[in-house]
């Protein structure tokens, strides 16, 4: 990357993982980040003999993408990557669970997921005029059941490190 280059920033959550993918997922990480990466792997208070682990990155835009990309290929995973917003880049999410697969959200710098039109026009266009058909078209594309599914996980338990995402200005 050079030094004019805009820089994203972001955070792997690996929400639940058996311990024997752990070096894997390091490794996976660091092809894409192209350095070393430290996780630090505690128990998972959800779920019996898993392990979870976070890791705050920098690197050029799209690096959350790469990064969940990376991640897709172990089904037996719950994570979510974030990508910040950057100049000239949208935020984005990528959510995955062993049941419902990836979901990806584009994200405001306050970490809503935002919308695009042509979703919005699509949902209501399927739904006709019934409004739980609406409903349900506007739940998956804001991920709902993905959120659902990861919440019990995304609570590391008491004296957990808690990640603060950067401020972008």
């Amino acid at each position: 990357m050079s030094p004019t280059a805009s820089v994203s920033r972001g955070v792997v959550f690996v929400h639940s993982a058996p311990t024997a993918l752990c070096p894997h997922i390091g490794w996976a990480l660091e092809s894409v980040l192209g350095s070393r990466v430290q996780l630090d792997w505690t128990p998972q208070p959800a779920a019996a003999r898993l392990v979870r682990a976070e890791l705050s990155w920098t690197g050029a835009p799209g690096t959350g993408a790469r990064l969940a990309s990376a991640l897709r290929g172990w089904d037996d995973l719950r994570y979510e990557v974030t990508e910040e917003p950057s100049p000239g880049v949208d935020g984005s999410r990528w959510s995955h669970t062993p049941r419902l697969g990836i979901h990806h959200a584009w994200t405001a710098a306050s970490g809503d997921v935002v919308v695009p039109e042509d979703r919005l026009r699509e949902a209501l266009r399927a739904a006709g005029h019934d409004p739980r058909a609406l409903a349900e078209a506007l739940d998956e594309v804001l991920g709902t059941d993905w959120d659902d599914e990861l919440e019990p996980f995304r609570h590391a338990g008491d004296g957990a490190p808690v990640r603060w995402l950067h401020k972008v200005g």
